[in-house]
């Protein structure tokens, strides 16, 4: 290999990171601000009438179809290539991101410890959303993975 195709090599890995970084961090962005209009109307509307069991189980699906659509939308706009390491980088970049937002929430406007918050978590409604950040970490490289098989 000569210098120049070193060159392109790591120009190509430089923006291969590049998008991967953007498309984890607009990921977040787009999935954070759907749980906090989600929230918004959890909270106040759905809380007091159900409980926090019920209203967070309520709003898992839509929540759900917030991390779909926005691994969708994440995976076309930055052009992930159909590799494991983007996809993957992206969504944990993202699930990173958003655990760090949640703590970060929880600690300064809830003024608890990172302890309290996660002991003040329904063990049922808590579980669905381990498994919910899961999807959420995994769901760019499902898309792709899904895309991939269906042009095959």
């Amino acid at each position: 290999m000569n210098s120049d195709s070193l060159a392109a090599d790591d120009r190509s890995m430089s923006n291969l990171l590049a998008r991967t970084i953007k498309a984890g961090t607009v990921y977040f962005a787009l999935v954070f601000g759907a749980g906090f209009v989600l929230g918004s109307i959890r909270v106040p509307f759905l809380v007091p009438r159900l409980g926090e069991r019920a209203a967070e189980l309520i709003e898992m699906p839509f929540m759900f179809v917030a991390v779909l659509l926005s691994a969708r939308f994440i995976t076309k706009r930055f052009s992930l290539p159909a590799n494991l390491l983007a996809h993957l980088g992206a969504g944990f970049l993202a699930l990173g991101l958003l655990v760090a937002a949640e703590v970060l929430l929880a600690v300064a406007l809830q003024d608890r410890t990172v302890g309290e918050y996660v002991a003040s978590r329904d063990p049922v409604s808590g579980i669905v959303y381990l498994v919910m950040l899961a999807l959420f970490a995994v769901m760019p490289l499902v898309l792709a993975r899904v895309t991939s098989a269906s042009h095959v």
